[in-house]
């Protein structure tokens, strides 16, 4: 071989390897339970029709939490060739329960002070909800409790009811101002939601309403009040990221649909998105403007016409049913829910928690809606899970139990799925896990 001669490479045998995929190592594992109701996603799009029934439901399951997120569901046979379990690993037996995502309430005003247990006497007697407005109580009673009441009072409020909420298995919600009624207060009420949101496990969503009634000081003037908010409390509140929705109270003797159309088209070109009250006394069409402005959700529905309906299912406006209100309210009446499904009309459900009706309660909008929508239990926990989450645009992170979605879980001390609204009146939560921590464990 002279200096310029290049050597023969040495043959390198290289042997082909297996790479083994690494085992997760969760932090929880449940097992055991009757019943896992995973609640599929449906694609990011709100269940509707005879979808509303289908649960995903799964028997001999088990599901596994690392860190936040769910990483494991099916049968607990494979957990071993899956997980890599510890020391540390908690396992909890939900032997005779049920396990289903953490309840959603995607329409609440808790934010507020002063109580209205009085007017239940009014009601009793045959006021009407217009006619106790009218003499200066329901929402402006409480509007003007709100004013004189401090951030921390309002702070201190909302934690308690927090509490309670999660407590019966809510771990997200939507909440509404509308009880301060002027630009300082207004702000107030969603620094306090924000604040809120910070310090309270449950996660909370913000929606700007400053059009819930005409404020005393613009009695007779609401085209007035129309140009506050639009020109003063909307373009603050943005400023400050203070809310990601906007409602409006449409009603005959509070908001018309003019003036409606023209709150939610500013509050559109200012980056909030639309929701709206509607047809909750008298039929006002607001379901066929929730249909024209692509609302994301709208509540009550008790009169809307089918017309309107129908259009709302073309632009998947979900209705978002509130059976409290009219419980509370002693009507006759209820959303025409059946009537909705026919239609095909996206459904949720919520507690409308406020001073005039106060439950913090889920299970309790469960049964209201069977027996008096006539939904079936099916039908509700889809409403209170999966299509919550659509109405709040949260339903790719929460509503379903799913591979990398946010551990939001319930477990049940019930044996089945249809016992959750038959069996009412207590809290049948177990445990609740949220974020992938139990935060309520009733054993």
């Amino acid at each position: 071989m002279n200096a310029f001669s290049t050597p023969t490479p040495k043959r390198v045998e290289i042997k082909s390897a297996v790479i083994k995929p690494k085992k997760l190592e969760p932090d929880i594992i449940i097992v055991n339970a009757n019943q896992v109701i995973t609640m599929e996603s449906n694609y990011g799009v709100p269940r509707i029709g005879e979808n509303m029934s289908k649960l995903g439901i799964l028997f001999d399951a088990a599901v596994a939490i690392q860190d936040d997120k769910i990483v494991f569901i099916g049968k607990y046979s494979d957990i071993h060739t899956k997980c890599s379990i510890s020391e540390t690993t908690r396992i909890i037996d939900a032997s005779n329960q049920i396990v289903m995502p953490g309840f959603i309430d995607p329409h609440t005003h808790i934010i507020f002070d002063g109580t209205r247990e009085d007017e239940l006497e009014m009601k009793l007697s045959g006021k009407t909800y217009l006619e106790i407005l009218e003499s200066g109580g329901g929402i402006l009673k409480t509007v003007r409790a709100t004013r004189n009441a401090s951030i921390d009072k309002l702070v201190q409020n909302g934690k308690k009811i927090l509490d309670t909420m999660l407590e019966y298995g809510t771990t997200t919600i939507e909440t509404k101002s509308g009880y301060g009624l002027d630009v300082e207060n207004e702000l107030k009420l969603l620094r306090v939601a924000k604040k809120l949101d910070k310090e309270h496990l449950i996660d909370i969503i913000p929606t700007f309403m400053g059009a819930h009634a005409i404020p005393p000081e613009y009695e007779g003037k609401p085209d007035d009040y129309v140009d506050l908010i639009i020109n003063d409390m909307i373009p603050k509140i943005t400023e400050e990221h203070l809310a990601e929705f906007c409602d409006v109270f449409c009603e005959k003797g509070i908001f018309s649909i003019k003036q409606t159309r023209r709150i939610l088209d500013v509050a559109i070109t200012f980056g909030l998105k639309p929701q709206i009250h509607i047809d909750e006394i008298e039929d006002t069409n607001g379901a066929l403007l929730a249909a024209e402005l692509k609302a994301v959700q709208t509540g009550h529905l008790l009169k809307s016409n089918d017309k309107g309906l129908k259009a709302m299912a073309l632009e998947k406006v979900i209705a978002t049913l509130l059976p409290a209100t009219p419980f509370c309210l002693m009507m006759k009446n209820y959303a025409p829910a059946r009537k909705m499904i026919n239609f095909n009309v996206p459904i949720a459900l919520a507690t409308d928690l406020n001073p005039n009706a106060w439950t913090e309660s889920m299970q309790m909008i469960f049964t209201l809606a069977c027996y008096n929508m006539k939904l079936t239990p099916a039908e509700v926990l889809t409403a209170g899970t999966i299509n919550a989450a659509c109405a709040v645009n949260r339903q790719h992170y929460i509503g379903s139990i799913e591979i990398g979605k946010q551990a939001d879980i319930v477990i049940l001390d019930i044996p089945n799925f249809k016992f959750l609204p038959y069996r009412f009146g207590i809290n049948l939560v177990s445990k609740v896990i949220k974020k992938g921590v139990i935060v309520v464990d009733n054993e």
